[in-house]
């Protein structure tokens, strides 16, 4: 069986910045039980405010976004969450081979081409490459979070002393 090489290049163009209290990546809240509440704006380029057409009628959107900052990639990492290393693809790392980032935000309010939402984990500036409406259909029972809920449960062990 012979499969086609991957295409070599993609060129992306962002749509937009996300405006961000995050200046730094040391002031993103990581770790086990982070939360992510923080409010920002997903600020897009005038000439793709019609693409927001509609979007009020969502509670939640997926923003891919470009970890802009990053310079190089690393195939094994090792999370704030778990001593142990695992593949780059297991984890949120932002050193990855393509610097794409993934955060579902709730949708506050829109503003011609801008867009108010809560939790953000993303820094002041950061490009927007997409956005799209959150839609899952895959229920709580069926969800399996692999490595990260064996070590929520190290953690908890560890802490209640056990």
């Amino acid at each position: 069986m012979t499969t086609d090489p991957p295409p070599g290049t993609y060129t992306m163009r962002p749509i937009g910045v996300i405006r961000s209290p995050y200046t730094e990546t040391s002031q993103i809240p990581k770790g086990p039980g982070a939360e992510h509440h923080a409010e920002g704006v997903l600020e897009l380029l005038p000439e793709y405010a019609a693409g927001l057409k509609d979007v009020e009628g969502f509670s939640h959107l997926y923003v891919l976004w470009v970890f802009h900052r990053a310079t190089d990639y690393d195939l094994i990492a090792t999370p704030p969450v778990d001593p142990r290393p695992h593949g780059v693809f297991s984890t949120r790392s932002p050193r990855r081979p393509n610097p794409i980032g993934l955060t579902v935000v709730r949708l506050l309010d829109r503003d011609a081409n801008k867009l108010r939402v809560r939790g953000v984990d993303m820094l002041d500036g950061t490009p927007i490459l997409d956005i799209k409406p959150y839609l899952s259909s895959i229920s709580e029972e069926d969800l399996r979070r692999g490595w990260l809920a064996e070590a929520e449960e190290r953690r908890r062990m560890e802490g209640s002393g056990k």
